[in-house]
């Protein structure tokens, strides 16, 4: 990892009506409008979604960081974050964001110790540390069964 402080730069490019396009070194352009709700066709990625979704992809890739580091196994994290989008003092913003992370473990792994790593992941996330909106967690893990036949002393 390099030093901090770390800058990130991207360019966006928009006409009078239509997308506006996002470009950044070495990344693949996107194109963006408004949402629905805020008179866009509702069709594309929109600057509340790429917020919304910049929290759900952060909290992943730092439960992975906190995974590895906690010597947790795991199988698959889906993440799915609802934010909402309100006016505060005649100013809008996101004032809620609610994460529910469905965690699926192996086998004999301790629940407790899931639900620690997805909350420290919620802590350590920053994008979401670095917006004003409340953040929610709302952990589920879930432990694969056990396979059959795999348990020690039970008669085959």
């Amino acid at each position: 990892m390099q030093e901090f402080p770390h800058h990130y730069t991207v360019t966006a490019l928009g006409a009078v009506e239509g997308e506006v396009e996002l470009t950044g070194e070495r990344l693949p352009t996107l194109r963006s409008a408004s949402p629905a709700e805020l008179g866009g066709p509702g069709d594309r990625w929109s600057p509340e979604t790429f917020l919304v979704g910049a929290v759900a992809d952060c909290f992943i890739l730092t439960f992975r960081a906190v995974a590895r580091a906690s010597k947790l196994s795991w199988t698959s994290l889906q993440c799915d974050v609802t934010g909402t989008l309100d006016r505060v003092d005649r100013v809008t913003q996101f004032t809620h964001l609610n994460v529910h992370a469905h965690l699926t473990v192996p086998a004999r792994t301790d629940p407790d110790q899931a639900r620690r790593a997805l909350e420290k992941a919620e802590r350590s996330c920053l994008i979401a540390n670095s917006l004003k909106a409340t953040i929610h967690l709302e952990p589920e893990v879930d432990v694969a069964a056990e396979p059959a036949g795999a348990l020690t002393g039970v008669a085959q």
